[in-house]
């Protein structure tokens, strides 16, 4: 379980994310990483890094698409310390992660994530 705080949910973070970060994808992911500070938050501390994930029913029927999304979730979860403070993830699944298995998802993630962040150090 990816804890709430680390969770994306509203629509404008997911717009954010797609609209103004990078990506990076492969056959069965695509990364969408967009870096800085939450514009609705009045904190003076920074924001955890957050993020979220779309799966449409081109993934398959709706077991599949919550399997792939709960793969999905414990595999960022790990990885999320690598993004800098107050960045918005979406992971978006493509047709191709319905039938990966978990390493290859997380070779995927971990793939995307890396030309993602290769430039980027905290």
């Amino acid at each position: 379980m990816l804890p709430p705080e680390n969770r994306l949910r509203r629509r404008e973070d997911f717009a954010t994310a797609v609209r103004r970060g990078r990506r990076a994808g492969n056959r069965r992911l695509v990364v969408h990483l967009s870096s800085g500070t939450d514009p609705h938050a009045g904190r003076e501390s920074p924001l955890p890094a957050r993020a979220g994930f779309v799966v449409s029913k081109a993934v398959g029927n709706a077991v599949v698409r919550n399997r792939v999304q709960r793969r999905l979730r414990h595999l960022i979860r790990a990885r999320l310390f690598r993004v800098p403070p107050g960045s918005l993830v979406v992971v978006r699944a493509l047709p191709g992660a319905g039938t990966a298995d978990n390493d290859q998802l997380a070779r995927d993630l971990d793939a995307a994530l890396e030309r993602l962040l290769g430039g980027v150090r905290q």
